[in-house]
C-alpha cells in the first residue's frame, strides 16, 4: 500500500515540476546562491554577496517568467526580523561601552571557578529561559556579546559556548506560543492559545533540550576539559558609564515585560524592540550615535533581507508548496507516519531554508486537510517541532545561528585566531548530530505518546 501511495506522489510531483517551469528555475536559483553560500571559505566570496546576487537573479527570472516581481520581494521580507534584529544589536551596542557586561561577565566567570561544562549549562539554561518568553533572535544578541566577554577573561575559546546559545535557544523556543515566529504563525492559522501550545510542546522539549547538552559535553569534550585560567581583580573593569547601564538594564525589564503581552496588545516584536531603542537612546544622553551604529551588523541585516527576498520567489513559484504535499497521501492512510515524516521534512529543509517561509507553505496544506475532516492535530504539532529544532542543523538554519557565526567571525577578526570562527564545516560537525539527536528524540516521544499529540485543539 505505501509503495503504491508512494509512486502515485512521485508522479504527481514529476509531473509538476516538469509541467511548471518556473519552480524548476527558482529551484536552480536556490540551489546554486545557497551552494555559493556554504562555500564561502573556496571561493573567498561573503555570503551576503551570494544572496544579493541570488536575490537579484530571482526576481528577474520572476518578472521575465510572471511568478514574482519587486513588489512581491519587497512583501517577502520579514520587517520584523530585520528591524528587531536591527534595534537589539543597537541596544547591545549602546550597552558594551558602560562596562556593565564585563562585569557581569566576571562575576559568572567566579561562580563556574573554571568548570567549564558548568558554565556551558548555566549559560545554556539562561538561554533557554529567555527563549521561552523572548524571540531567540534577541536572547542570542544580548547573551552572544556576554559569552565572548566570558571566554575572553576566562582565556578560552568561545565556540562551544556560542554553539550552545544558539543551538539551546532554537530548542528552547519550540516551547512557547511566542518563542519563535513560526510558532506565532502556527499558533493563529490552527487557534492555539498559550498555555496549550505549552502543554503540548514543554516536556518534549526539556528532552531535546537535556540531549543537547549532553551530546555538547561530548561533542566539545576536548575543548572544556581542563581547568581554565582565573582572572585577576587587578584586571577587571570598573563600570564606565553606570547611568547608561542601569538606564539599559531598567528598559531591557520594560521591553520584556511587553514582549510577554505583545500579543495582547496587538504589537508585533519589533515595535516592542524600537520603542525600547527609542526610550534608551531618550534617556542616554552620552550615547554617540555614529560609534553606536559602526557595531550593528548591517552585512547581517542585508544578508537577511536578500534571503527573505530569494525564498520569497522559490515560495511564489510553489515550489515548498509541492515539496510539502510529498506526505500528504499517507496522512489518511497513517496519521502517525505523516506526522513523523513531516517533522523529518521541515526540520531538513528548514536547517537549507529559512524556516518562516516554508511554515507559510504547509499552513494551507494542512488547513485543507483540516476542512476536509482530517484529524491535523499532530501535524500541527510536528511541523512546530521539525522548523524549530532543523534550525539547528546547519549555520544557516535560524537567524540566531546566523547572528552567533557573524559574531564569531568579528571577534576571530579582532583576535587574529581563526580557530575562533565558526565555519560551515565546525556547524556541520557539531551542530548537525545535536539537530539529529533531537529529531530522534522528538520522533520517539511522538511515537510514544501519540495518543496526547493526536487530541484534537481545544477553540
Amino acid at each position: 500500500m505505501y509503495s503504491e501511495i508512494l509512486g502515485e506522489t512521485m508522479e504527481a510531483i514529476t509531473e509538476t515540476l516538469t509541467w511548471n517551469s518556473s519552480m524548476a528555475v527558482s529551484g536552480l536559483i536556490l540551489a546554486v546562491t545557497f551552494i555559493g553560500i556554504f562555500t564561502e571559505g573556496v571561493h573567498g566570496f561573503h555570503r551576503t554577496k551570494f544572496a544579493m546576487g541570488g536575490a537579484a537573479m530571482m526576481v528577474l527570472a520572476g518578472q521575465l517568467m510572471g511568478f514574482y516581481d519587486p513588489q512581491m520581494a519587497l512583501d517577502a521580507i520579514d520587517w520584523n526580523v530585520v528591524l528587531l534584529l536591527g534595534a537589539m544589536m543597537t541596544i547591545v551596542a549602546i550597552m558594551i561601552p558602560t562596562g556593565g557586561f564585563q562585569v557581569l561577565a566576571y562575576r559568572i566567570a567566579d561562580f563556574s571557578k573554571g568548570r567549564q561544562f558548568l558554565l556551558m549549562a548555566l549559560l545554556g539554561t539562561a538561554v533557554t529561559v529567555f527563549s521561552l518568553l523572548l524571540d531567540n533572535v534577541t536572547t542570542v544578541v544580548i547573551f552572544g556579546p556576554l559569552i565572548v566577554l566570558i571566554a575572553k577573561a576566562l582565556k578560552t575559546s568561545p565556540v562551544p559556548y556560542l554553539l550552545a546559545a544558539a543551538l539551546l535557544s532554537d530548542t528552547g523556543g519550540v516551547a512557547t506560543l511566542v518563542g519563535d515566529p513560526p510558532n506565532l504563525m502556527i499558533g493563529s492559522a490552527a487557534n492555539i492559545d498559550f498555555n496549550t501550545f505549552l502543554i503540548k510542546m514543554g516536556g518534549l522539549v526539556l528532552v531535546a533540550w537535556i540531549a543537547i547538552l549532553i551530546a555538547l559535553k561530548f561533542l566539545f569534550h576536548k575543548e572544556l576539559s581542563g581547568e581554565t585560567a582565573h582572572p585577576s581583580f587587578e584586571d577587571r573593569e570598573k563600570l564606565i558609564d553606570p547611568h547608561t547601564w542601569r538606564m539599559s538594564l531598567l528598559v531591557l525589564i520594560v521591553m520584556v515585560v511587553f514582549f510577554i503581552f505583545h500579543h495582547h496588545l496587538h504589537w508585533e516584536p519589533w515595535v516592542v524592540a524600537v520603542l525600547g531603542l527609542s526610550i534608551l537612546l531618550l534617556i542616554s544622553k552620552n550615547v554617540d550615535m555614529d560609534d553606536t551604529l559602526e557595531d550593528v551588523e548591517l552585512s547581517l541585516l542585508m544578508f537577511f533581507m536578500s534571503l527573505f527576498v530569494l525564498v520569497g520567489g522559490v515560495e511564489h513559484s510553489h515550489f515548498l508548496k509541492y515539496i510539502g504535499q510529498f506526505i500528504r497521501p499517507f496522512v489518511e492512510s497513517d496519521l502517525l507516519l505523516a506526522s513523523i515524516l513531516l517533522m523529518w521534512a521541515a526540520a531538513i529543509l528548514s536547517a537549507m531554508i529559512d524556516n518562516i517561509p516554508f511554515t507559510a507553505a504547509m499552513i494551507p496544506i494542512i488547513m485543507g486537510m483540516e476542512q476536509q475532516g482530517i484529524n491535523v492535530s499532530p501535524l500541527w504539532w510536528s511541523l512546530a517541532v521539525g522548523v524549530g529544532m532543523g534550525g539547528n542543523g546547519t549555520h544557516l538554519g535560524s537567524t540566531a545561528n546566523v547572528f552567533i557565526v557573524t559574531l564569531s567571525e568579528r571577534i576571530a577578526r579582532e583576535t587574529g585566531n581563526e580557530d575562533w570562527r565558526i565555519t560551515p564545516g565546525l556547524w556541520f560537525r557539531k551542530g548537525t548530530p545535536a539537530m539529529l539527536l533531537t529529531l530522534v528524540t522528538s520522533s520517539l516521544l511522538m511515537w510514544l505518546f501519540f495518543d496526547f499529540f493526536d487530541q484534537p485543539i481545544p477553540h
